[in-house]
C-alpha cells in the first residue's frame, strides 16, 4: 500500500501567532491517528518557519518553505536562501504557478532553484502544470513535460523529490480536473522520467494540486500514479486540512 502525502501551502497567509495556532490545531487533531501511511507536510510564510518548526517539534508533521532564491548569497535584498532555510524546513515548494505567471520565474530558474534546494539537502517539490489556453490548444501535456524535464535538468537524485501537477486553471477556481484527467498527466509525466532516471521514476511522489477539499481527496489518492495532494485554500482552516488528510486515508 503506497504511501501518501498532503502538502498544506499557506501562501501568503497568517501572521507568526495565526500560523502558529494553525499548526497547533492541526497537530492536535492529528494526535493519536494512525498517521503511519501518510506524510503531512505544511508551508508557512518565511517570517513564520521557525515558530511553526519549533511548534511542531516531535510531531510527524513536517515543515516546508513556499520559495526560494537560487544563489547562496550576495545583494539580493528580500530574498531567502537555501542555506537560510536549512534547519528551519525539511521542504520547499519550488515553481508553484503564482511564481511562473506573476513573478514571471522562467523554467531555468526553477531549475537553478531545485539545484539550490538540493544542493543543501532541502527535499523540492516541483510544481507542474498548464494554463487554460495551453490546454484548450491542446499543448497541455507538451507544457506540463517540458516544465518537468527542464526544472530537473540539475538534479541528479531524485529520490528526495516531489512533482505536484497544478492545472492553473483549477487553483483557487472551486473546479478541480476529474481525478482520470489528473491521472492521466501524472502517467504522462512518470513516462518522461523513466529515460533519465530509470526505476527511480515509478517511486517519486506526484502530488495533485487544485482545489482539493475533503470531499474529493479520496478520488485522487485511490488513482495508480497520484501519491497525495499540494492544498491551498483549505490547508487554512484546522479542521479542513485534518479533514483532507483523514480522508486521504479512507
Amino acid at each position: 500500500m503506497k504511501t501518501i502525502a498532503i502538502v498544506g501551502n499557506w501562501k501568503m497567509n497568517t501572521t507568526p501567532d495565526t500560523a502558529v495556532s494553525l499548526a497547533s490545531g492541526i497537530r492536535g487533531r492529528l494526535e493519536g491517528r494512525d498517521t503511519a501511511r501518510i506524510r503531512v507536510i505544511v508551508c508557512p510564510p518565511f517570517v513564520s518557519l521557525d515558530r511553526v518548526s519549533r511548534n511542531l517539534e516531535g510531531s510527524e508533521i513536517a515543515v516546508g518553505a513556499q520559495n526560494l532564491h537560487s544563489e547562496t548569497d550576495g545583494a539580493f535584498t528580500g530574498e531567502i536562501s537555501a542555506e537560510m532555510l536549512r534547519g528551519l524546513a525539511e521542504f520547499v515548494i519550488v515553481g508553484h504557478s503564482e511564481r511562473r505567471t506573476l513573478f514571471g520565474e522562467s523554467d531555468e530558474l526553477i531549475a537553478a532553484k531545485m539545484e539550490a534546494a538540493s544542493g543543501v539537502g532541502l527535499k523540492p517539490i516541483l510544481c507542474v502544470g498548464e494554463t487554460l489556453g495551453q490546454r484548450s490548444a491542446g499543448k497541455a501535456r507538451e507544457t506540463v513535460e517540458r516544465q518537468t524535464i527542464e526544472g530537473l535538468s540539475k538534479v541528479n537524485d531524485l529520490s528526495q523529490t516531489m512533482i505536484a501537477y497544478e492545472p492553473v486553471w483549477a487553483i483557487g477556481t472551486g473546479e478541480a480536473a476529474t481525478p482520470e484527467t489528473a491521472q492521466d498527466m501524472m502517467a504522462s509525466i512518470r513516462a518522461c522520467l523513466r529515460p533519465r532516471f530509470d526505476d527511480v521514476a515509478e517511486s517519486v511522489p506526484l502530488l495533485y494540486g487544485g482545489s482539493v477539499n475533503p470531499g474529493n481527496v479520496s478520488r485522487f489518492v485511490e488513482q495508480p500514479d497520484i501519491d497525495g495532494a499540494l492544498v491551498g485554500g483549505a490547508s487554512l482552516s484546522a479542521d479542513s486540512f485534518t479533514e483532507i488528510v483523514l480522508n486521504a486515508l479512507d
